[in-house]
């Protein structure tokens, strides 16, 4: 839902109101209040890379003391929206990149191993790097 400018409040299912605001930066005609779309869906890779070693780490009896994810990017940003240079080139992120700080006793060998069967199950890592059908679509008109 259009909240201004660039601004949008998004909905989750039918959970109680918890929006998600996304702005873009000023330097993209936003106001720089929130994340935008890009950073928010890197928010979702680093949470559900996250929650997924946590969750194998679990299960593995491995007791994490702590877990911290850096998670950044590079996009190239000169057709957004389809405006600018539009010769052919990668839209979207051209590389992301993860580094995952455990603090846990047991091996580092144990510890890669743990995060590369993370990634290989994670949902939102399988959409970024597998091909997904996208299909968008004008909504039907509603009558009443």
């Amino acid at each position: 839902m259009a909240q201004g400018r660039l601004s949008q409040m998004n909905y989750i299912r039918n959970l109680p109101p918890q929006p998600v605001i996304e702005d873009e930066p000023e330097g993209l005609l936003g106001e720089s209040t929130a994340p935008n779309a890009s950073e928010a869906l890197l928010a979702a890779l680093g949470s559900c890379l996250s929650t997924g070693i946590h969750a194998n780490a679990l299960a593995q009896g491995i007791p994490i003391r702590s877990l911290e994810l850096s998670v950044e990017a590079d996009i190239n940003m000169t057709s957004v929206w389809g405006s600018g240079d539009l010769h052919p080139k990668t839209i979207g992120f051209e590389v992301i990149r993860v580094s995952v700080s455990i603090d846990a006793d047991t091996s580092r060998k144990a510890l890669a191993a743990l995060i590369k069967h993370t990634v290989l199950w994670s949902p939102v890592a399988n959409t970024l790097h597998n091909p997904v059908h996208l299909d968008v679509a004008l909504a039907p008109i509603t009558v009443g």
